[in-house]
């Protein structure tokens, strides 16, 4: 290892021509990490002083000095004229025609999802059902316990739920909205919830958070026939007037008799018919009515609640749930 005295000679005999030769401010930098430092040679001289004799430290001590000094001036200068270099060779690199016409900003659409919503929306509004929105954090009470769902009911298992802390939940469908609805006005009602709920699952066909939409409809004499000419229609306006579609019994807690609605669909290159179920419905449950003080002997309504992923999926051909959350433009771009 070098004494501070040969080491304070080699910088100055070396220091100046290396950053002479240095063309590139990577060079430049390398240089300066070299000899001005906080590992530099210049800090390792003033560092290491008590290697030198008593009598030539202050000599010493000044003369390194010095030389930073002049080192970080010459350094100063040639970094200004290496950027500048820089810079022009950049201008020539990226020159600009500025008498180009300018490139035209592409207007923004719709999300399809949000296509498929707002469609959804216009169909039951022309029907004459009124849209409502409720919160997305709700309590168990409007979320289950007033739609015939109570703790230790099954159908509890049929939703995932998101718990937070303090004992509150992301709702699971948009149900509760339905609830606070019928508390907040007497019959007749005629509501669409839309809206986005939340469940834990993810896959090609789920998504831990996706939009549905409820729907109500409560008066005196409303039957079952309602209930399917009301669904027949919308599908029809939906897809086409061509769709098929069937009811079949099924069951869920808040209404009694309950069915699912299928419509009849040809896969891609397949000749075959598939039935995909695409929403639900019933008759409104009585316990439903008493939760919210309503008259089940004066009264009667019919609920049904679908997934508008589900349904975009089907009306565009799209095969993979997830491709609606990617933001890849060349996918939107096609909406």
């Amino acid at each position: 290892m070098s004494s501070p005295l040969q080491l304070l000679e080699e910088v100055k005999n070396s220091a100046f021509e290396e950053l002479e030769d240095c063309s590139t401010l990577e060079q430049l930098e390398d240089f300066r990490v070299k000899h001005l430092g906080r590992k530099g040679t210049l800090r390792e001289i003033l560092s290491n002083m008590s290697a030198v004799p008593p009598e030539k430290r202050p000599e010493v001590g000044k003369e390194a000095n010095q030389l930073k000094n002049r080192l970080n001036s010459t350094f100063e200068r040639k970094e200004k004229q290496l950027k500048e270099k820089a810079r022009e060779k950049k201008k020539k690199e990226q020159w600009l025609d500025v008498t180009l016409p300018g490139r035209g900003v592409r207007v923004g659409h719709t999300h399809p999802v949000r296509q498929v919503l707002q469609e959804i929306k216009t169909i039951f509004r022309q029907m004459g059902f009124n849209s409502e929105d409720g919160p997305e954090i709700e309590t168990d009470w409007y979320n289950f316990e007033a739609l015939n769902i109570p703790e230790d009911h099954p159908a509890r298992d049929m939703h995932d739920t998101f718990y937070l802390e303090d004992g509150r939940l992301l709702r699971t469908h948009t149900s509760p909205v339905q609830i606070h609805a019928m508390e907040n006005t007497q019959p007749p009602l005629q509501i669409i919830a839309p809206g986005k709920v939340f469940r834990r699952d993810a896959d090609v066909t789920h998504s831990p958070m996706f939009h549905q939409v409820e729907g109500l409809w409560v008066d005196e004499k409303v039957t079952f026939s309602e209930l399917k000419g009301t669904l027949e229609l919308f599908v029809h306006r939906l897809f086409s007037e061509d769709t098929r579609l069937r009811f079949r019994p099924s069951y869920f807690p808040f209404t009694e008799p309950s069915a699912e609605i299928d419509i009849a669909f040809e896969p891609p290159g397949s000749s075959s018919t598939t039935w995909l179920e695409i929403l639900g419905a019933g008759m409104v449950h009585p316990r439903v009515f008493e939760a919210v003080g309503y008259d089940t002997e004066k009264y009667q309504g019919f609920a049904f609640g679908m997934g508008v992923e589900r349904l975009a999926m089907l009306k565009y051909g799209v095969d993979n749930l997830q491709l609606f959350f990617e933001n890849d433009m060349r996918f939107l771009s096609q909406f």
